[in-house]
């Protein structure tokens, strides 16, 4: 019996009906990496079609972007995992440079800074609550990010060792305040953000927006916890 090789890097792509979109972004997913599209209850054949395009598929009914995320990190085998949206607007065949930054030891956790494509790519009212949320991640942490976009990559066993537990639209910015509370290196690249295929789960209404927003306060009122990871970061 054959065995196949461990893959090199691990993708997660949280998936909630995304049929129209998975065949672009599996086809950019660079050779030797493993996908790990997370089903979050979608009922277009997301699942199907990801089997059918060579992904693995994870099942998560419990509903929530953090849910996903963090269920397809369970699944991740490889030293390196990676995250982007389903959504076809985030390439994830940019994150190879992400992953070389953190194979060369200059950085333990890379993150996109999303720069809009095209009108209406990024809606004002999702713009307005990322800059806002900065903002109040600076007074929080000191870090002088410009986005909490979710295209990023880190090692897997430093995330999990981040104990994160938001299953919300907050589990980005967990990462990140963890990460920060940690002693982690932390990069910032810019990265194009095209229109996404379908309607946004999210951030595609200010309601949504608000929810979103709400969650990430809730993220950031959280206090330092000391001992969490090691002060010297995922060596």
């Amino acid at each position: 019996m054959t065995t196949s090789p461990p893959p090199d890097v691990d993708v997660v792509l949280p998936c909630l009906n995304e049929a129209g979109a998975l065949p672009w972004v599996l086809a950019r997913v660079p050779a030797g990496w493993r996908a790990l599209v997370v089903d979050n209850g979608s009922t277009d054949g997301s699942a199907d079609l990801a089997r059918s395009l060579g992904a693995t598929v994870v099942s998560e009914p419990r509903r929530g972007f953090g849910a996903a995320c963090h269920a397809g990190l369970s699944a991740a085998t490889a030293d390196v995992v990676c995250f982007c949206d389903c959504d076809a607007s985030l390439d994830p065949s940019l994150l190879a440079s992400f992953v070389r930054e953190i194979r060369a030891g200059t950085a333990d956790l890379v993150l996109g800074r999303r720069r809009p494509q095209a009108r209406g790519a990024w809606p004002v009212h999702a713009r307005a609550g990322n800059l806002a949320l900065a903002r109040m991640l600076r007074r929080r942490t000191g870090l002088r990010l410009r986005d909490l976009g979710p295209l990023r990559a880190a090692r897997r066993e430093g995330l999990l060792a981040l104990d994160l537990t938001d299953r919300r639209s907050g589990y980005p910015l967990q990462m990140v305040v963890r990460a920060a509370d940690a002693g982690w290196r932390i990069a910032e690249h810019d990265v194009p953000y095209l229109p996404r295929t379908g309607a946004s789960k999210v951030t595609g209404t200010w309601r949504g927006t608000w929810h979103a927003v709400r969650d990430m306060r809730r993220v950031l009122a959280e206090a330092p916890a000391r001992g969490r990871v090691s002060e010297e970061g995922p060596r």
